[in-house]
């Protein structure tokens, strides 16, 4: 019998090469007469937003910027993003960028609407709203952001914590796989890898809420990724490699927005907050040495999805040995595409590791669904063996 579940999403997707240079037209039910666009300065840098912006603008469209966005964005940088919205009487908020941008440009379509204190926004369902019409376009094939009701800040000087609510999601989700041709390498195999990890613990995740439509997407998602992420990462242009990419992030983004993930991201958190790692390094470091400890209760589970990533695996017919080869797979996959595979590589020693374990342990909204129960000297134990 099939459990009652909910599933959530962006109200409007559209997916077409050069999608960004028809935004007046594709989100003219949304924006406005004054759209804000929320990026960050490396976008502004390439050059990426221009056509997004120069539509707009052709529009008659009175456009404002908040252009300050950085990784790991803190409270005080999405407080000042908020009072530029609201300086610019926004009718609109579009994010343009990777996971922070669109994460930031979340909170202001809420917070420059609703006018509430985001002290009483965090955790799940806990915003009020109303919010801002939202666009958001991403640029990187990862966070899945632009379908997912979460938005990830930094609050104090290391502390990662999430605003979850339906209200989160945007009115239109516009993929343009053109946008993601210049991606560095290192970029494009952080964040596919990132992907990869929302749609495997979706997949397995603990929550109540698992449902066959999120293990469709996870196993559709995971089919796109295995089979283009390495041609994307080689060869940069390849359009189709991109635009399968880009797609298969939206499903994982799918998948995981309705059920959740899980120690993996518990156990990343720490690591970008910290040490300031990119947050799709930073699921790559630690994804295998989690699906290791999870396999005693999880191994049936992960042999399922193997074989979509890795189909040489479905000639490992015992389930825990297929789960098994499956992390090493994983963690194969990410040195063959030119990451960091061990925490040492990035500094941090044995006297790191008790924080990290600690800081891990503050993230219960995730670790309630990881497939086995984590404790602090689980946790211990999972970033020694990723030293």
């Amino acid at each position: 019998m099939i459990a009652p579940f909910t599933f959530n999403t962006s109200q409007r997707i559209v997916f077409e090469n050069g999608a960004a240079s028809k935004l007046a037209d594709v989100a003219a039910f949304c924006l406005g007469q004054r759209p804000f666009i929320v990026t960050d300065p490396g976008i502004v840098s390439l050059g990426l937003h221009t056509p997004a912006l120069d539509a707009l603008t052709r529009a008659g469209l009175d456009v404002g910027q908040f252009t300050d966005v950085v990784a790991d964005p803190p409270r005080a940088l999405v407080e000042k993003a908020v009072a530029a919205a609201k300086s610019h009487q926004a009718t609109c908020v579009v994010g343009f960028g990777g996971g922070s941008s669109l994460d930031v440009a979340k909170l202001v379509a809420l917070l420059a609407q609703s006018g509430e204190d985001l002290d009483e926004a965090w955790g799940i369902g806990n915003a009020r709203g109303p919010r801002l019409p939202l666009v958001l376009i991403p640029t990187t094939a990862g966070t899945g952001s632009e379908v997912t009701p979460i938005s990830i800040i930094t609050v104090g000087e290391e502390e990662k914590r999430g605003v979850v609510s339906p209200l989160l999601l945007p009115d239109i989700a516009v993929l343009d796989p053109l946008l993601t041709l210049g991606l560095p390498a290192a970029v494009t195999a952080a964040t596919g890898i990132d992907a990869m990890v929302h749609a495997i613990e979706a997949y397995a995740s603990r929550s109540s809420n698992n449902n066959p439509v999120s293990r469709t997407l996870s196993v559709e998602a995971l089919r796109l990724l295995g089979a283009n992420i390495e041609t994307a990462v080689t060869t940069p242009q390849n359009e189709d490699a991109r635009g399968r990419m880009l797609l298969g992030s939206m499903f994982a983004g799918m998948a995981f927005a309705n059920s959740p993930v899980a120690a993996v991201h518990a156990l990343a958190y720490p690591l970008g907050g910290t040490f300031h790692i990119p947050h799709g390094l930073s699921n790559a470091l630690v994804l295998p040495h989690v699906l290791r400890f999870n396999n005693s209760v999880a191994s049936a589970t992960y042999a399922e999805i193997a074989p979509t990533l890795f189909p040489e695996l479905s000639g490992v017919a015992d389930p825990h040995a297929r789960a098994d080869a499956f992390a090493e797979k994983l963690s194969e996959l990410a040195a063959k595409l030119g990451l960091q595979t061990r925490l040492s590589e990035l500094s941090i020693t044995e006297e790191d590791v008790p924080k990290l374990a600690r800081d891990a342990m503050k993230q219960t909204r995730l670790l309630v669904n990881n497939p086995r129960e984590l404790t602090e000297a689980d946790a211990l134990d999972i970033y020694r063996s990723a030293l």
